[in-house]
């Protein structure tokens, strides 16, 4: 990850032009960055809740999405992990 990179972005500019020049087409270019930024806030999300990612749930993911947008309603968008 880039050093300038923000904290909140989950592609840096050089991963995002490296995935430009792969001889790859736009809906698999689209897939791969999504990719790319989920398994990045999988990462974080299995820190977070101290469990190795191989072991995350999807209904430990879920009460973690939950826990974040219910920080965003009740403290504010900046107190969220997810800033959208």
């Amino acid at each position: 990850m880039s050093e300038q990179q923000n904290p909140f972005q989950f592609l840096s500019k050089e991963e995002s032009e490296e995935v430009d020049q792969a001889m790859l087409s736009m809906h698999e270019k689209f897939l791969t960055r999504i990719t790319i930024s989920s398994l990045r806030l999988v990462k974080h999300i299995a820190t977070d809740l101290d469990v190795p990612v191989e072991d995350l749930s999807a209904s430990e993911l879920v009460a973690w999405f939950e826990q974040d947008a219910k920080i965003k309603r009740e403290q504010g968008v900046e107190a969220a992990f997810l800033k959208w």
